[in-house]
């Protein structure tokens, strides 16, 4: 994984079309639901499937809603009480476009990185998973309006849902990122929604054994972390096809966002993710793996990522665009495992 890849110019403006589509809905559905849809187009139209993407946006509009109203509006005085409230998800919007609009993006990225960081669970990790697809459009072609609404809108999502973990604990440190998954515990009621399961968890597995306090050990930790947990859903994604695949797509996403953010906060980030990871597989993870051949039939990235695209899921979508970043064969298999196990949606 290239942190200095830039998205593929989209020549058609299709991506920005779609940005603006959705820039009137709301990030989340049914009280909770997060809207994916700015995630799954930014996927497709990086992977060649830019044709699509308007017909796709057709099939998901009914899973939009408008924006809620507004509450109050956020200051630099009263940012700190609107935090975590999601009522108040509106209120963050315009915070954010007001303050993108004034600064440059990247500022108002460093600026809040580290206090939104401490809640990187919110709403099921899909604020985080958000941001990450909106820097990577920003660090390539071009910053534009849209894009940069994007980021705004990705980070009032996270702010208005901040959620700390609990308290936890430190376990016997593990080898490896793999070995570390492996030994999280599944919570001991795997019943009921993410908030219960989070309220369960104690402790983690130790990981990396030794502090990454140098920016590139952190990264390239980060990186294995984000191979281990798509590995990992070849064999696992069974218990939970839909939720398992956050184990992988919320570190890739603190992965993408790294070369935005200043060195100091590469080190602080790769902790967090970790814990997002674990966390999430803690949740959902089942007890046993299941026999999977980890081989990807001599297909092509391209051919895969096609695959996913006309099955049409959106979390297929965007686990299987984390997976063309690890790149290899059980990376592969496991993108085409999220498709066999999530139900088609087009």
């Amino acid at each position: 994984m290239d942190l200095t890849t830039h998205t593929p110019s989209d020549t058609s403006g299709t991506l920005d079309e779609a940005l603006q589509r959705l820039h009137t809905s709301g990030p989340e559905r049914g009280g909770w639901l997060s809207n994916h849809a700015p995630m799954a187009v930014e996927a497709l139209v990086r992977h060649g499937q830019a044709p699509a993407v308007h017909r796709w946006l057709d099939h998901y509009r009914d899973k939009l809603e408008d924006m809620p109203d507004p509450v109050a509006e956020v200051t630099p005085e009263n940012w700190r009480e609107a935090l975590g409230d999601p009522r108040r998800i509106a209120d963050w919007a315009v915070y954010f476009e007001r303050e993108t609009a004034d600064r440059p993006w990247r500022d108002v990225l460093a600026e809040w990185w580290p206090r939104l960081l401490p809640g990187i669970a919110a709403g099921a990790t899909h604020p985080v998973i958000r941001v990450g697809h909106s820097v990577r459009t920003l660090l390539g072609a071009p910053q534009n309006a849209p894009r940069v609404t994007e980021l705004a809108h990705a980070l009032g999502y996270w702010a208005a849902r901040h959620q700390p973990l609990p308290p936890l604990s430190s376990l016997a440190p593990a080898a490896d990122a793999a070995t570390a998954l492996d030994a999280v515990a599944p919570v001991p009621d795997q019943s009921g929604g993410i908030r219960h399961r989070l309220d369960q968890l104690t402790a983690f597995p130790q990981w990396p054994g030794r502090a990454a306090t140098d920016p590139d050990t952190a990264r390239d930790r980060l990186r294995e972390l984000v191979r281990a947990a798509t590995h990992r859903y070849a064999t696992y994604g069974y218990g939970a096809p839909i939720m398992l695949v956050h184990a992988a797509t919320a570190p890739n996403a603190v992965l993408r966002t790294l070369p935005a953010l200043p060195r100091d906060l590469w080190a602080p980030s790769l902790g967090a993710a970790w814990a997002a990871s674990a966390a999430v597989t803690a949740a959902y993870s089942p007890a046993r793996p299941a026999e999977y051949p980890a081989v990807s039939g001599g297909l092509s990235p391209e051919d895969v990522f096609a695959r996913a695209a006309a099955h049409g899921d959106d979390h297929t979508i965007k686990f299987t665009d984390t997976a063309l970043d690890i790149g290899d064969a059980t990376a592969l298999a496991a993108a085409l495992r999220s498709v066999e196990l999530n139900p088609p949606a087009l």
